[in-house]
Order: C-alpha cells, then structure tokens, then sequence
C-alpha cells in the first residue's frame, strides 16, 4: 500500500467536532426553551458571519419566539374568558344578593310570622301571683272615685312626708 491510495483523513480537531455537536444540541433546544432561543438568536445576530453559517438555527430561534409570543396572547385570552366566567357565574349573582339582602331587610322582617304570645302578658301574671304586688294589681284594676283619697305612699328616703300623709299611712 502506498501513501497515495489511502482516503484523506479530515483535519477536524476535537474542539470543532465538540463546536458542531454543541450547535446541532441547540437546533433540538431552541424549540422547547424560549430563554436559550434568546440568547442563541442575540448571539447570532451579532455575528453575520455564524447567522450565514448557521441560518436553520436562526430561523429555529425566531419561529420558537414566535410561537412562544402566540401561546403567550391565548393563555391571555383564554384567562379572560375564566375571569369573565366566573365574574358572571359566581361573583355578579353574589353581589346581588348581597344588595337584595342589605336592601331587603325590612321586608325580611314582615315576612316572619307574627308573634302570639306578648312576654308582657306572662310577666303580668306572675307578678299578680306575688303576694307584695297583690294589692297594687287590685287597686290598678279600678278607677279611683272622686271622693277616694290618694292611696298612701311611703316615703322615700331624704323626702320629708307632710303630717297628714304619715298620719294616713299609719292608721291603713
């Protein structure tokens, strides 16, 4: 075998064979991550020479903003739909009863029944029961004639009584 039958071995270093395996990594990343199709699309549109040289990925870089800037406005969309769906759902027929509520209270309360037994009554009762309070209950219950004096009163303390009075209230 001589030298000049045997193929041409290229003349490509490690470096430029890890340089080009690192470019064909970001063709496959560039169409997941938006923020290395940043920083990949400034690098080459600082170099004209790498953009000519690498010209798919660039193009990769600029359609994966693309896309990114579309999914981005109907996220925002379909957000606003929700708010307004819920808004419309839940939120508006809340603040109506709400405002029927604080509006309508007075008609609440003449929409309960209507109460049957006065407390009144049953303290009255109890207090005509009570022997202390027997005699006032009796003399509450009629008028007083004209020629009937003023029940007596006792006295009450710092008050001074007029003679006539203290002298009636001992005698009854």
């Amino acid at each position: 075998m001589s030298f000049e039958n045997q193929r041409p071995r290229s003349k490509r270093s490690s470096v430029e064979s890890e340089e080009e395996r690192a470019w064909v990594s970001f063709y496959r990343r560039v169409r997941t991550d938006v923020a290395i199709a940043t920083e990949v699309l400034a690098q080459l549109e600082a170099d004209p020479e790498s953009r000519r040289a690498h010209l798919a990925l660039y193009l990769c870089c600029k359609e994966s903003l693309r896309v990114h800037k579309a999914r981005q406005a109907r996220n925002k969309r379909f957000g606003q739909f929700v708010r307004m769906l819920s808004h419309r759902l839940v939120i508006a027929p809340m603040q109506a009863l709400r405002r029927l509520l604080s509006r309508g209270s007075e008609l609440v309360v003449e929409c309960l029944p209507e109460t049957t037994r006065e407390p009144a009554v049953a303290q009255v009762r109890r207090l005509a029961k009570d022997p202390a309070f027997a005699p006032s209950a009796a003399a509450f219950g009629r008028a007083p004639a004209a020629h009937d004096e003023a029940p007596p009163t006792l006295p009450v303390e710092g008050q001074a009584v007029p003679p006539a009075r203290a002298e009636a209230a001992r005698t009854a």
